[in-house]
Formats: C-alpha cells, sequence, structure tokens
C-alpha cells in the first residue's frame, strides 16, 4: 500500500494512519481486514483490482479464502449505503474483481504529520528567542527591507505552522476519542445481542469433504453457549437443515427469529486446519465480529475452548467464573470418542428409522472409547426413547425404554448437572413408568440446568398435558417453539395440544402454518385431520388424512385416524377394511392395541375397544394415548375410568 493518507469520497474520510473510516465525522466501526480492503481499493480508485491481488495483499497468510473476500465486500457496501440495484462506490467485475468509482480527494497526512514536528520545534525555538527582547529589537532594526520581508514571511509560515500543528493534534485525539467511542459503540451493539443461531461451518479447498467436523464445531458452540444462560442459541436440530448447503445468512436469520448468525468455514492443510467464525446481524448484514482460529483436526479440544472463549467475548456475554468453567467444559478427554459421539448426534438429528440405528451404534462405539462419556450415555438414552415412539416403531416401549433409562441414570451418575440427561430420565419415567410426580421433579431440573434446550420444555409441555393442565402445556409448547421456531414436531404438536384443549380453529390455523413449513410432514396433516374431525367438516378431514397416511407409508396412527374419519362420513366398510389391515400388521413388532382400539370405539364396538385398549395397557403403552379424542365417546365407561387412574391420571 501507499504511504498513509486522508481520503474523502462523499460524505466519508477514511484514515489509512488510523484504520478507520469516518462518516461526516463519525465512526464507522469495521474490522480491521475490512479496512485494508477498503484502504486498498480507494488508493487505486478508478482501476481494476483483481480478486487475486485483493487476496494476496490483505490476507498475507498462507490460508486464502476468497469467503473472506466476499464477505469483506458485501460488509464494505452496507457500510457505504450502496444501493442494492446500484454501484456507487464499488463496482463488481464479473469473474474478475472490483474498481472503486466514486471521486476520491487525497490530503496527504505523512506532511501534516512532519509539519506538526516542524511546528512544536519551532515553538521552542520562538521561546528561547522571546527572552531577550533587546536582541530581538536590535535585530529587527538592522533588517534591510529584504531581510524584513523575509522575516514577515518567516512568521507567517511560523503561525500557519502553530495553527496546523495544533490542528492535527486535535484531529488526532479526535480520531482516537472516536475509536474509542466507535469500540464502545459495538461492545454495547454486541452486548445487546438476545438471540443467536450458529450454522454448520463449510469446508472450502479441493478435496473431500466432510459435513460432520463443521457439524461438529456448530454442535459444541451451540452446546457451550447455550451453557451460560445469558442468550437464546438455537438447538442444532434447528440448524441441521442448513448443512451441506449455501443459505442466505439473513434470510436463515430471519427463519430462525434470532438477531445474529454465527457462521464460517474451515480449511485444511497439511496435518493443519483453519477455522474462520463471523458474526453477522441480521437486521442490516453488519458483520460485528471476526476471528480466525489455527489448529490440527486430531487435537480438537484445544481449538474448540479457544473458539468458545473468543465467541463469547466477542458477543460481550462476560462470563462468570463458573459459566467459564461450563464455557471451556470437555464430556470427555478421547478424540476418539468424541467423533464418534459427533457421528451419532449428526445421524440422530436426521429424525428416521435408519438414521437412529445408526445413530445407536456410534453412540455405543463412543461409550466403548470412553466408559465415562455423560454425553454418549445421554445421546443413547434420547435414541431409545424415540426408537420406541410410534412415529418411527423401531422398537416397542417394552424394549425400548428401558434400555433408555438405564442410559439416562448412568449419565447422570456420571455428571448430575447434565440438563439433556435429565430431561431424557423424565421421559422415561413419563412415558414407561408412569411416575408423573419424579417425572416433573426431573423435567423442572432439566429446564433450570439448561433453560434454551428446545426439547426439555416440548417433552414438559406433554407432562402437562397428561396432567389435563392444557393452558400451562400450551404456554410451554410456545416456549420450545420461541427456542426452535423451525422444528415441525414442536409446530405439530403444538397444534395437537390446541385440539386438546378444545381450540380447534387456532389448532387448524398452526397446523396450516407448520404445512407451510413442510408440506410433506405426515404428522401434520395428521392432526390436521383430527381437528376437522372434532369441528364435522369430514370430507376434509379425510383428504388431510389420506395424505398422512401417504406420506408416512401407512402409520398406524394415521390409519386409525382415516378410520375414524371414514365413519363419520358414511363409508363404514372403508374402516373396516384398514382395521384388518392393521390387525394383520400386529404382532409382527408391534401390536398397535391402542390403534385398532380408536377404529373400534369409532364403529361402535365398545367392548372390543375396551379389550384392545387393556391389552396396549399391559404393554405399557405411552399414556399421551388415552387423551386422544378418539376415545371420547368411551372416557365415561367405568373400564376406561379404572385404565387412566391405573396409569396414575387426573380423572
Amino acid at each position: 500500500m501507499q504511504a498513509k493518507q486522508l481520503y474523502e469520497f462523499g460524505p466519508f474520510q477514511l484514515s489509512t494512519a488510523e484504520h478507520l473510516l469516518l462518516r461526516d465525522g463519525d465512526v464507522v466501526p469495521l474490522t480491521p481486514k475490512v479496512v485494508d480492503v477498503l484502504a486498498l481499493l480507494v488508493e487505486r480508485s478508478g482501476h481494476l483490482l483483481e480478486r487475486e491481488e485483493l487476496l494476496s495483499t490483505v490476507w498475507t497468510d498462507s490460508f486464502v479464502e476468497e469467503a473472506n473476500l466476499t464477505v469483506s465486500i458485501s460488509a464494505l457496501r452496507k457500510a457505504l449505503g450502496e444501493r442494492a440495484d446500484g454501484h456507487q462506490y464499488i463496482e463488481t467485475v464479473p469473474k474478475r474483481g472490483y474498481r472503486f468509482v466514486a471521486d476520491v480527494k487525497v490530503i496527504e497526512a505523512e506532511e501534516v504529520l512532519v509539519l506538526r514536528e516542524r511546528t512544536r520545534a519551532q515553538v521552542i525555538i520562538d521561546h528561547e528567542e522571546e527572552t531577550d527582547d533587546q536582541s530581538d529589537i536590535r535585530t529587527e532594526i538592522e533588517l534591510d527591507a529584504k531581510s524584513q520581508a523575509r522575516a514577515r514571511a518567516t512568521r507567517r509560515w511560523r503561525g500557519r505552522a502553530l495553527i496546523a500543528g495544533v490542528a492535527t493534534m486535535v484531529m488526532m485525539a479526535g480520531l482516537a476519542y472516536l475509536w474509542k467511542t466507535a469500540k464502545t459503540r459495538q461492545a454495547e451493539t454486541n452486548a445487546q445481542i438476545k438471540s443467536i443461531a450458529v450454522l454448520p461451518f463449510k469446508q472450502l479447498g479441493e478435496g473431500e469433504k466432510d459435513e460432520l467436523v463443521g457439524f461438529g464445531i456448530a454442535d459444541v458452540l451451540i452446546t457451550r453457549l447455550g451453557s451460560l444462560n445469558r442468550i437464546a442459541v438455537r438447538p442444532t436440530s434447528a440448524v441441521f437443515k442448513y448443512l451441506g448447503t449455501e443459505p442466505n445468512i439473513l434470510s436463515v436469520g430471519r427463519e430462525l427469529k434470532v438477531e445474529a448468525v454465527l457462521e464460517g468455514n474451515i480449511q485444511r492443510m497439511g496435518d493443519r486446519i483453519r477455522v474462520t467464525a463471523r458474526l453477522v446481524r441480521v437486521r442490516d448484514g453488519e458483520l460485528l465480529w471476526a476471528e480466525t482460529f489455527d489448529g490440527r483436526p486430531n487435537e480438537p479440544f484445544e481449538l474448540q475452548d479457544r473458539m468458545s472463549e473468543q465467541v463469547a467475548a466477542g458477543l460481550f456475554l462476560n462470563p462468570a467464573d463458573e459459566q467459564k468453567k461450563m464455557l471451556v467444559k470437555r464430556y470427555t478427554k478421547s478424540a476418539e470418542a468424541y467423533q464418534e459421539y459427533t457421528r451419532g448426534r449428526y445421524f440422530w438429528n436426521k429424525r428416521t428409522a435408519d438414521s437412529l440405528k445408526v445413530a445407536l451404534a456410534y453412540f455405543n462405539q463412543a461409550i466403548e472409547e470412553d466408559p465415562k462419556y455423560a454425553q454418549a450415555y445421554s445421546g443413547l438414552a434420547d435414541t431409545y426413547s424415540l426408537l420406541g415412539d410410534w412415529q418411527y416403531a423401531v422398537m416397542t416401549p417394552k424394549e425400548a425404554l428401558p434400555k433408555a433409562k438405564a442410559a439416562a441414570i448412568k449419565a447422570l451418575e456420571l455428571d448430575s448437572a447434565l440438563g439433556e440427561a435429565h430431561n431424557s430420565l423424565a421421559f422415561c419415567l413419563d412415558g414407561f413408568d408412569w411416575d408423573l410426580d419424579s417425572a416433573g421433579k426431573e423435567f423442572r431440573r432439566a429446564i433450570e440446568l439448561n433453560p434454551g434446550y428446545a426439547t426439555a420444555h416440548h417433552w414438559y409441555a406433554w407432562h402437562l398435558a397428561l396432567l389435563r393442565r392444557y393452558a400451562e402445556a400450551i404456554s410451554e409448547m410456545r416456549k420450545a417453539e420461541n427456542l426452535d421456531p423451525l422444528s415441525l414436531i414442536i409446530n405439530a404438536d403444538l397444534a395437537e395440544l390446541l385440539a386438546l384443549a378444545h381450540s380447534y380453529e387456532e389448532s387448524i390455523r398452526q397446523s396450516r402454518k407448520t404445512i407451510e413449513m413442510d408440506a410433506n410432514f405426515a404428522i401434520a396433516h395428521n392432526h390436521l385431520g383430527q381437528a376437522y374431525l372434532q369441528k364435522h367438516r369430514n370430507d376434509e378431514a379425510v383428504a388431510e388424512l389420506q395424505k398422512a397416511v401417504q406420506l408416512s407409508a401407512g402409520s398406524p396412527t394415521c390409519m386409525a385416524n382415516l378410520a375414524r374419519a371414514y365413519v363419520a362420513s358414511g363409508k363404514r366398510s372403508e374402516a373396516e377394511k384398514l382395521l384388518s389391515d392393521l390387525k394383520k400388521r400386529s404382532n409382527l413388532s408391534h401390536s398397535f392395541a391402542s390403534e385398532i382400539a380408536v377404529i373400534y370405539v369409532a364403529l361402535g364396538e365398545t367392548d372390543q375397544a375396551i379389550t384392545w385398549v387393556t391389552r396396549g395397557f399391559e404393554e405399557r403403552f405411552n399414556p399421551g394415548v388415552l387423551l386422544r379424542p378418539g376415545f371420547d365417546l368411551v372416557r365415561s365407561d367405568p373400564r376406561f375410568e379404572d385404565l387412566v387412574r391405573r396409569v396414575g391420571l387426573p380423572q
């Protein structure tokens, strides 16, 4: 770059000496690299700067990232207030580089600094000369006309130099003040960030890409930042959908309803790894903070610690001593166990029957590598819980939930402060042991330890529903939705709770909202169909439940609700056919007793209904099935009331 100067263009002043950009005297907060890019463009105003030259000049180390340049140019455009449809300052030359096109006025800052030094020296000389007035008078008298003219010119120069020197010192003091003010403003701005999403980091460069690395970095940052309980951090499940994509950062932020997005990329070079992280404000796309971290792929923990601390510092969270420990807490010392655990969470987040089986294998491998790895046991518990759920039906509740409970208890023996494990245990106590009092305590402890854990609020909402505390259940589910606004299952389950509370119109609106998020999500169509049934909109119910059966590949629950809709529509034979199909499928892996019972209720065969729901009770069904609207017609039957009492639910 050229000698340090002052530049003016439009309302902006750029001081390369002070590394500052001002607009009408106010500092525009920019990162040092962004200022370097601007300085290079301004110094070469009117000339094309190739991308390669910008990269090699500004990023002089061995890692050169085009993404850094793209982000820097974007930050500059926003800082300069460029319109989306024009290039008032920076012109993009496709596939080549950029050109600064505004008129630039140059003020030689180096000359001003020299002038200041000469002025300071001259002030001393003037002071010494003024101590001998008589000498000055004699000298003045003896000067000829030409000498007097030179003396007068010298005085004028001294006066101007003095003014310039003072002005320069005032300017430098002002710049220093403005820089300090800008840093303070930036700290205040970043400290005002109350919600953040951490996206899976992208891997740059040639060669095979392992998206698990970027997923693992994001997952660790989400867990650690969330542990501070100072800022709302979107869970891993909320950002998982962006893995392997090139999303628009601001659009993602708006979708996730956060104030800032943390994203970044990874580069490998031999046995080294470089991670670049950037914090972007969603409101205006301003780059709030950026940092680069170097490490080795086979030594992830030290890199994770530095990143966690620096991201927290960039957000100005100022964690207390206890929180600082959580910020760098390591759940295992084994890099191999950590890698297996990360793979387990990766497949768990895919939420399919096959991916859950893969996750189960990875969590078990992580435990083999480190038998004291509490998080791995918690992951194992969560996996068993879903494998035994009706949505996946890989295992019966009798097979899955005792294993889930054992894993959760082991996790808590190793780390009693692990909120996720308390939540896993609570799910088992509710869904299998039917110990609602103990489950409530565990849910509340999970939320106390990790109030930003959306799944805890989600499952606790269902616990409250079991107690018929529907208003509280809906409130808790809304908390889960606020923490994970793109979660399909949370949005769908909110609709089901609204229907249980007889808020059918609101339930219908909520299901439609979920379907707008993903038209292929079968559970949302199932809940919408049930709400239509309660409103006696039978044709619409049939249409939605047919979609649910198709999209779920024949889910027994969706089939049972479709059979109910057929009966309500006068299509009894179609309902009986579905009943026959379910009975043929029963006993292969599940008896589907509760679903078969619901169909018998709709057909008016109460004795058969009670027989089958009793069978479900003996198989330890999730007590939530007893809340289903399909049982409303037998709810007053003494035999059904007895089952409700034996499960421990309020009448």
